[in-house]
């Protein structure tokens, strides 16, 4: 059935369950790097699971395989600007702090802290043009959404001021997410050159599985780390699952658009964390009440830093 044929809330909801998808990525791989207890290891794996599946995806297909043959060629004649084949970094460095902090941190507060420094970027590269094709100005929308991310993040540490550690790993998803605003555009750049998105996400995993593996093989080599794969299952499914949502997402924006699709897919980040954290503490930590303020918090500001959208929108009155 297509997606057209269906309402609007229910489109909602489906993206509200597929935004779970990425606490549960994060679960994972945090699970996974507190195993390993090294979060370098773990983003490898996570990158390296994914890539499989994308590598028999391509596979698949003889316009993929050309497609992606063309990438050198496209490389080489700066067919678009040589940064955005690099944008897997920003992939990388989101993962490598799965591995390293989620578990510590708790679901919630990772993923909030993650969720609130994207809504920052986005404000930061919006207004400088970074990836976009027109410049958008600061608004008091705006404005007050990067404020209630910054008041969020605060939210969500604060009951573990006392520990240096803490804060620091926290630092860490603020980072990532600071870093991962501008990877949409160069992406959504790699796969206009190369004419398929399944040729960029391909190319975003190989990009940042590399860069991984050889910052791993150079610290093995060093006596830095051993390495002990662990016999569970599901522990490698961090890349799957980081496909799983990026595909739903792609179905889900035909019948809502990005504005809304935002807005519902953060809900849904928020809202599986929080519940990761009650019902799964294993994969997560304590929930106190101003981890569900924060979270709140996050939500309220990707909210309203997309009321200017919606109301340009908005279709004029006869």
């Amino acid at each position: 059935m297509s997606t057209k044929n269906l309402s609007t809330p229910l489109l909602m909801l489906a993206t509200v369950l597929a935004g779970m998808l990425s606490p549960m990525q994060s679960a994972v791989n945090g699970q996974l790097g507190h195993v390993l207890k090294d979060g370098n290891a773990s983003a490898v794996i996570s990158f390296a699971s994914g890539l499989v599946v994308m590598f028999f995806i391509i596979m698949s297909k003889k316009q993929y395989r050309q497609q992606f043959a063309s990438i050198p060629s496209l490389i080489k004649t700066r067919k678009i600007p040589l940064w955005n084949w690099f944008a897997g970094l920003c992939g990388a460095m989101v993962v490598f702090s799965e591995g390293a902090s989620a578990s510590a941190l708790g679901i919630a507060t990772f993923q909030t802290a993650l969720i609130s420094a994207l809504l920052l970027s986005g404000l930061l590269c919006d207004r400088f043009g970074v990836g976009v094709d027109e410049k958008k100005y600061f608004t008091p929308y705006r404005v007050l959404g990067a404020v209630l991310a910054v008041v969020a993040t605060l939210f969500v540490v604060s009951p573990q001021w006392h520990s240096t550690s803490f804060i620091y790993l926290a630092i860490l998803p603020f980072l990532a997410g600071l870093l991962a605003g501008w990877q949409p555009a160069g992406n959504s750049k790699v796969a206009e050159a190369t004419g398929s998105m399944m040729v960029s996400i391909t190319w975003n995993f190989i990009v940042g599985f590399t860069v991984l593996t050889i910052a791993l093989i150079v610290r093995m080599a060093l006596g830095h780390i051993t390495l002990e794969l662990p016999g569970t299952w599901w522990m490698y499914l961090g890349g799957p699952l980081g496909l799983m949502s990026i595909a739903l997402m792609a179905i889900l924006v035909r019948g809502l658009g990005l504005l809304m699709l935002g807005v519902a897919s953060t809900a849904g980040q928020l809202l599986g964390s929080v519940l990761i954290d009650l019902l799964l503490p294993s994969l997560g930590n304590t929930v106190y009440l101003v981890t569900i303020i924060g979270t709140l918090f996050a939500l309220v500001g990707a909210i309203v830093t997309t009321i200017p959208e919606f109301r340009a929108a908005k279709p004029a009155k006869a």
